[in-house]
């Protein structure tokens, strides 16, 4: 019987590679150069992911208009 178990990483495979990569300090000019990189990679991402639903739904700006002006919180009663 095998009693090894893995242990759960606290971090994922990129923030591991970012760990290793900046392990040592760098001047805040290089950190907010770094930080807006890194925040413009997400947004670009997210947008990726956000027109592939859009053109998988087929949804126009006409939808969205809608979609703004519904109220799609669910009411819970007291």
């Amino acid at each position: 019987m095998n009693d090894t178990k893995e242990i759960a990483q606290p971090f994922n495979k990129v923030q591991l590679d970012l760990l290793q990569l900046f392990s040592f300090d760098i001047p805040q000019e290089q950190y907010e150069v770094l930080r807006k990189i890194l925040l413009r990679f997400k947004a670009e991402v997210l947008m990726d992911k956000a027109d592939k639903i859009w053109d998988e739904k087929g949804w126009t700006d006409e939808d969205i208009r809608q979609m703004l002006q519904t109220k799609m919180r669910t009411s819970y009663q007291r």
